[in-house]
């Protein structure tokens, strides 16, 4: 921006959002086409708002999980709103360590007088009536700024209560012991009433009194009604179009009228339609925590836009939800094996690729499949058996070896297999067999190293330690999560817990994570496709590969669209 507060373009896709930063608060309006139209700076800090709002940007709203309206970068907090009519980001940004407690409010004033200020020219649209406008806004949020912090300082901390002023300080300990009927009213005249009761003895007891039977509801008579329906003469009855509003259309294009996009959207609109497609999705195999988080963001997306042309709610509603899941699954950073294996052949070196997860997702199978691929692209291949731990394990790569060798013959790879198995046995340390993999496969020239893993459920501490010090150790080009379509909310359990045991067990200060996923089995789900959904939402990471059947060339990449059509499917 510049230094008047007008508005500016930031350069750059990135640049989202230029410096604002004050001495608690930092405080930003930027249009959702990347222009800011008004910023604060406050006086005595240096650090820039740059990046914690670019990464805001990138990992919330991009990402469409704007379900909630904070998040954190490094040491500040972020609080934002999305204003969806005029498509305006209100951020605000302050250290993490104060509790603020007046911040949702205060931005929402903001929100409120920003709009009411300069509505004429934000609903003009085009960014050159935007750029060309000047929002002198600053003495307005001072304003704002200052009523927030004296209100909040005007309610102050509430003092407690004397032990006097209190409802126990009432009560004795004969008020407070209960009966055996467990009525606490009785308890005065419990003793006498067991000796009544005793001298009662013999004594007749009167008949219980018969309860009249209640009335019904009478009828009403009304003033000047009579008495007989034959009175009534319906030969001078009128309908009568009327508008609740003066000057307003009554009749059948008053109904029209309500249709054709003069309507807001607003959270108790859409909660009924919400409530339904987090059923659906659930149905779908979408983990229930990540349905939740979806519906929730799309509200916050659609809350306060204007209706289109005979739009109804639900298909409203419906068409937020599909561009949030395509937008999902679309990787903010695409992978690319075969341009970075060319690179790496470039250096000289192998490129190394990891496969983890847990036990039965068919690593070993899919790990066969992407070696196929190489091979079918030109590529000399070389398998790390690094599962020491289930029995048959290098059996399973070696018939793979075997018969991958069989489709490609050695002459015509200048008299060497094309794949290769590089392997020491069993209950050795998998870390140092991948290291000598990697290290054979740099003398001999392969293009790539295949490191199998064994498998291991993400609650066996000792497995995840030695997956996190093979990966750290040899720090492959390429970490890949391989999970099974089948599962539903295991999904979110398996990858929050891998990437948290790389993370703790790694020793370098930036551990290296899951960088893609393979999702195998997905010929068995028809359109129950929704673990796709959960495990690119949890971890921000691409599909790269998808298991379609037990043959070689059954290996697909993801149709992000034609996925999202089998969700939505009724």
């Amino acid at each position: 921006r510049n230094h008047s507060g007008c508005g500016g373009l930031v350069p750059g896709a990135e640049r989202f959002l230029s410096k604002g930063v004050t001495w608690n608060i930092d405080t930003s309006c930027t249009n959702l086409s990347g222009i800011v139209l008004w910023c604060f700076q406050g006086t005595g800090v240096t650090e820039s708002f740059t990046g914690p709002v670019n990464a805001l940007i990138r990992s919330v709203i991009l990402q469409e999980r704007s379900g909630n309206n904070s998040y954190t970068h490094d040491a500040l907090s972020l609080k934002y709103k999305l204003d969806n009519e005029f498509e305006l980001v209100f951020v605000v940004g302050f250290q993490k360590i104060l509790t603020l407690t007046y911040v949702d409010k205060f931005i929402d004033d903001v929100q409120l007088h920003f709009r009411d200020r300069y509505k004429n020219e934000l609903e003009q649209k085009g960014a050159r009536t935007l750029l060309s406008s000047c929002f002198a806004f600053e003495d307005d949020f001072k304003m704002l700024l200052c009523e927030a912090e004296e209100s909040s300082k005007a309610r102050g901390p509430t003092s407690m209560r004397s032990f006097n002023a209190s409802l126990k300080s009432q009560k004795t300990v004969k008020s407070m012991i209960e009966t055996k009927g467990g009525d606490k009213g009785k308890e005065q005249g419990g003793k006498k009433n067991k000796n009544a009761k005793k001298e009662g003895k013999g004594l007749i007891k009167s008949p219980k009194p018969v309860k009249e039977k209640t009335k019904g509801k009478e009828k009403r008579v009304w003033t000047l009604g009579g008495n007989s329906t034959k009175e009534l003469d319906y030969s001078h009855i009128h309908l009568i179009f009327f508008s609740p509003k003066r000057g307003a259309y009554g009749g059948m294009f008053g109904m029209l009228k309500g249709l054709v996009g003069s309507k807001s959207l607003s959270q108790e609109d859409m909660e009924p339609v919400l409530d339904k497609m987090r059923d659906h999705l659930i149905a779908k195999n979408v983990a229930a925590e990540i349905a939740s988080q979806l519906c929730d963001s799309v509200a916050k997306k659609l809350e306060g836009k204007v209706m289109g042309t005979f739009t109804t709610v639900a298909s409203t509603v419906k068409g937020a939800l599909q561009d949030s899941l395509v937008q999902i699954l679309q990787p903010k950073r695409r992978v690319d094996i075969l341009r970075d294996v060319l690179e790496a052949r470039s250096q000289r070196r192998p490129f190394v690729i990891t496969f983890c997860g847990v036990n039965g997702v068919g690593k070993s199978t899919n790990l066969a499949k992407i070696s196929f691929w190489l091979i079918e692209n030109g590529f000399t291949v070389l398998i790390a058996a690094c599962d020491t731990f289930r029995a048959g394990a290098v059996e399973q790569l070696r018939t793979h070896q075997r018969r991958l060798n069989s489709l490609h013959p050695p002459q015509d790879d200048r008299g060497r297999p094309v794949v290769q198995l590089y392997e020491k046995g069993y209950g050795k340390d998998a870390a140092g067999i991948a290291m000598e993999a990697i290290a054979y496969a740099r003398n001999q020239d392969f293009d790539v190293v295949l490191v199998d893993t064994a498998g291991r459920m993400q609650d066996n501490t000792p497995l995840m330690t030695a997956l996190a010090k093979l990966i750290a150790v040899n720090m492959p080009d390429l970490v890949l999560f391989v999970g099974e379509a089948l599962v539903g909310n295991e999904a979110v359990d398996q990858l929050v817990k891998f990437n948290q045991a790389l993370a703790d067990h790694s020793i370098s200060d930036k551990p290296r994570l899951i960088d893609g996923i393979v999702l195998t089995k997905f010929d068995t789900i028809d359109d129950k496709v929704g673990a796709a959904i959960s495990m690119t939402y949890i971890t921000g990471q691409p599909i790269v590969f998808v298991g379609t059947g037990q043959t070689y060339n059954d290996l697909r990449s993801l149709n992000a669209r034609a996925v999202v059509g089998a969700l939505m499917k009724a």
